[in-house]
């Protein structure tokens, strides 16, 4: 049973007892992912794995979109960003334009780097 996969138990705990900041880089991590994913089936033209997969990458970064803090001007710099990733992500699917995913993945390459970054600044207090 798919459920009782050690695998799996793996990765709900991972999720169950990370902090907010490490469940933030697994959301970059995963949208890159599936961005990847989405890539692989353009190029093999599975529609469908296309799909599914650039529809969870979209469902990351709107996620991503909708925790943000407007209280924080960083937020409100960030909300424009993810708007534009998706932008991109949706002309992606719908026009099967790899251009638009390699635009999509070195923006949130280049956050996930950054949250990386700050993740380590916040640790080590450096």
């Amino acid at each position: 049973m798919a459920l009782n996969n050690p695998y799996n138990q793996y990765k709900e705990n991972s999720v169950l007892t990370a902090s907010p900041q490490e469940l933030t880089l697994m959301l970059f991590n995963g949208a890159i992912k599936f961005i990847n994913l989405g890539r692989i089936s353009i190029e093999k033209n599975d529609i469908e794995g296309k799909n599914n997969a650039l529809k969870r990458a979209q469902d990351i970064i709107s996620e991503l979109n909708m925790t943000l803090d407007m209280n924080y001007d960083i937020s409100k710099s960030l909300r424009p960003l993810y708007l534009y990733i998706n932008e991109r992500l949706l002309e992606a699917n719908l026009r099967k334009d790899t251009a638009c995913l390699d635009e999509a993945q070195a923006m949130v390459t280049e956050l996930r780097d950054t949250w990386k970054e700050a993740m380590k600044i916040a640790k080590t207090g450096k």
